[in-house]
Parts: structure tokens; sequence; C-alpha cells
């Protein structure tokens, strides 16, 4: 952990700490409060390294039901998770709605992987807490996990998403829009107030640009050269342009 930390802070090529060991392993239930504390003292010394981890890819039947209570919430409140992994067991936490609640004002996203929850855990559709994180205005995040493992790829992801939670077009881009804003990259973003949910509104430098302008505004400009983070947030801005005026001409 500390020459993780190290690194991630120190070394641009590491972009963040994450602990990797299935959660229902022996070890990992022995100690996963006192893994906690580690990053919690870690995190002290190293403040500016990332920490991502896996929590809540528990269910159950896996584990004891005891298991089924901390792990999203002293990822979140002791080892200072900016995202977690998968949180498949949030409705089975101690006072999940207060957990949630504060991961959306901490703007703690969520990775969600349908395809790996399915296989590994078991648990889709209305049994999946997808719809509860979006409640209570947790940012999520689609994944894949492992592709190679799952044989599923991230546009699958988003199809599942679409035709099993009924999501619209406008909904699918949000989720697009918090795979980037949630990524650990560096600067400043391109929305303001790190992009609510359902209310993405670009930086007050960039509000009166047209993505994909090759001429933006010299504010505008400023900022996405000085930010890798807003320069890809805006490509992808962009892209969706296209995309749009490509089905409109189509219909």
């Amino acid at each position: 952990m500390a020459l993780g930390l190290r690194l991630a802070e120190k070394d641009p090529r590491f972009v963040a700490i994450n602990l990797v060991q299935p959660e229902d392993g022996e070890s990992a239930l022995r100690h996963y409060r006192l893994q906690m504390r580690m990053l919690d003292y870690l995190h002290q010394q190293y403040p500016k390294a990332h920490i991502t981890l896996h929590a809540g890819e528990l269910w159950p039947g896996l584990v004891k039901p005891e298991d089924l209570t901390f792990h999203i919430n002293e990822a979140v409140h002791t080892g200072h998770a900016e995202r977690i992994g998968h949180g498949v067991d949030l409705v089975h936490e101690d006072d999940w709605q207060n957990l949630a609640r504060t991961m959306a004002q901490r703007h703690v996203a969520v990775e969600v992987p349908f395809t790996s929850n399915a296989q590994i855990l078991g648990v889709a559709g209305e049994d999946h807490p997808f719809n509860a994180y979006r409640a209570h205005g947790v940012p999520i995040v689609l994944a894949t996990d492992d592709p190679g493992i799952s044989r599923t790829d991230i546009s699958h992801e988003y199809r599942y998403a679409a035709d099993t939670y009924d999501l619209s077009y406008p909904e699918l881009k949000d989720l697009a829009r918090a795979s980037l804003e949630y990524a650990f990259l560096p600067g400043r973003s391109l929305w303001r107030d790190r992009g609510a949910p359902a209310d993405y509104q670009r930086a007050a430098r960039c509000r009166h640009d047209v993505p994909g302008d090759s001429s933006p505004s010299r504010a505008c400009a400023s900022l996405l050269a000085a930010s890798p983070k807003a320069a890809v947030q805006w490509r992808q801005e962009a892209a969706f342009d296209r995309f749009e005026t490509r089905r409109t001409h189509a219909g």
C-alpha cells in the first residue's frame, strides 16, 4: 500500500491505488477493517494519491450476513475511496440510505459492470442497486470489469442499461460523461459543479462555445490547453454533436 500510494502521488504513470483480491476471500474478510485503517493512515502521508477500491462485491449466501453490512461504508469513510467498484450489496449495508447520500455529497462514484455482477454474483435487473444509486444521486460509471473473462464490451453494458432500466438517450449520455468526469485525469473539469446528475452544464469559460469548433474563444481555449481532463471531455462533446447531427440528417 505504501509503495503504491507513493508511486501514485509522485509518478504520473501511476493513476491510483486499488486492492485486488476476491472480497469474499478468507484474508479479505478477516482483515478488511484493518486494511481500511492502513489506508486511512497512509492517506495522511500521501494525500495527493488517488484511491479507488472494490467494495461491496458481495451478496447474501456468498458471505455471512454481518459481512454485508460495512464494506462500502469502510471504503468510503475510512479508506478514503474516491471511487468504488461494484457496490452490489449497498442495501445490505448499515444505514445504507445515509451512505448513499454521503457518496453523492462527496462525489464518490460507483463503477457498475452489469455482466460481471450477473456472472459472478448472480445479481441482475431489479435486484441490482443501480436504481438505488441513481435515486440518491450517486455518480455512476459503467464498466466491463474484465472483458476477456466476461466476454463483453462497454457497448453491451450501455445497451443492457438502456434495455433493463429504460434509460433515455440523454441519460446514457450522462453515464458516458460521468466516465470522464470521475476518471483520475489531471486538470479542471469542463463542467461546473462536478457534473451534478442530469445537470451537466459547461464551465463559464466554455459556456458559449460550440464543441468541436476549431477556434474556441480565448477563455475556453485556455481551459482546454491547461487541462487534459477538459480537453478529453470537449472531444467527447464534439463526438456527441457529430453523432446527433448524422442521426438528425438520417431521420
